[in-house]
């Protein structure tokens, strides 16, 4: 508990210290925690976004081609112990499971020397908006009307003509059947990251948590009659009657490539390799992942920022957002 306090302190002063800039998207973060409660309530004791999920624990064990990428000791091929916790897009608790919508797997690997790597992962290849601006506006345009309780459209199709950014990810999820498990589902970072391997040799990357058993969605025909609330049963299931591994599979930018927007997917040719193997062994109370953030900007040596906006403004916002919910 102190070792997780203490690092999403240390992510925020990292924040701070990453770029100038980074100020004015700080000032950002609460407005952009009021427009997701805007949106979904202000639903105490629970995440603002991902607010529906399930914890479970793991072990990563790194790959020689990850090592040759990055000098982070999560790719030293010695297994590492990780939390992770699995979600339901958005900040609605009772949100239906049986509906396209975004899918989380954030994780948490705890390194030697008192190190931690921490992701928020999602079912996408891009984010909802390229700047958090463009998101306060996606936020914004989707507040109830008081006087119907549903969102006004003619909001939402201003919103998304002035920021087009809006229909990548819906457009995404239309393409996509209703992931029948946490466990068999992609989870992609979204934003580029640095790694320097111990030559000194840096690269931009994306990467995907790819389920080695493939990915699963319900059949067209069952989906109105699964039960709005299977996936953690699912998942506890599965565990316990067939290894849930993930190959965390690493996407190298090459030359041009932007790093800054997580709603521009890389060539489908670049080259990729597997850095590492995930294997999830079990599900836990929620207490187990209930007092992380999972702050992405809490990274290993051999791992670093990049120029994204949305993945510099998330650590303020997470930290908003888990203080006002641990502190109901």
């Amino acid at each position: 508990m102190k070792k997780t306090i203490l690092n999403c302190a240390l992510g925020s002063l990292m924040v701070a210290a990453v770029a100038p800039a980074l100020h004015a998207q700080e000032t950002n973060a609460v407005t952009l925690v009021d427009g997701l409660e805007g949106v979904f309530g202000k639903q105490d004791g629970f995440r603002r976004s991902g607010a529906k999920g399930v914890c479970a624990k793991g072990v990563f064990t790194g790959t020689p081609a990850g090592a040759a990428l990055s000098s982070a000791s999560a790719f030293s091929g010695k297994p590492v112990p990780v939390t992770l916790r699995f979600s339901v897009g958005g900040g609605n608790p009772r949100a239906p499971e049986n509906a396209k919508s975004v899918r989380g797997m954030a994780v948490q690997m705890e390194l030697p020397n008192n190190e931690q790597w921490l992701m928020a992962n999602i079912s996408t290849p891009v984010f909802g908006a390229a700047t958090p601006e463009s998101f306060q506006a996606f936020l914004d345009a989707r507040r109830p009307d008081p006087a119907t309780g549903k969102p006004d459209p003619a909001k939402i199709a201003a919103a998304t003509a002035a920021n087009p950014d809006h229909k990548i990810q819906p457009d995404f999820l239309k393409t996509r059947g209703v992931p029948a498990s946490y466990g068999a589902v992609n989870y992609w970072g979204v934003n580029a990251f640095k790694m320097t391997n111990k030559k000194g040799k840096s690269q931009m990357v994306r990467w995907v948590f790819e389920p080695v058993g493939g990915e699963e969605f319900l059949k067209e025909e069952n989906v109105a009659s699964t039960p709005p609330n299977f996936l953690v049963d699912e998942l506890k299931g599965r565990v316990g009657q067939i290894p849930v591994n993930f190959s965390f599979v690493l996407q190298l930018a090459a030359a041009g490539d932007p790093t800054n927007n997580p709603t521009v997917q890389w060539p489908a040719d670049r080259k990729t390799v597997v850095a590492g193997n995930l294997a999830v062994t079990s599900v836990e109370d929620k207490a187990v992942c209930d007092s992380i953030n999972f702050n992405p900007l809490v990274l290993p040596k051999g791992v670093e920022a990049s120029d994204d906006p949305i993945l510099l403004a998330r650590p303020g916002a997470y930290a908003v957002s888990q203080g006002r919910r641990l502190s109901k």
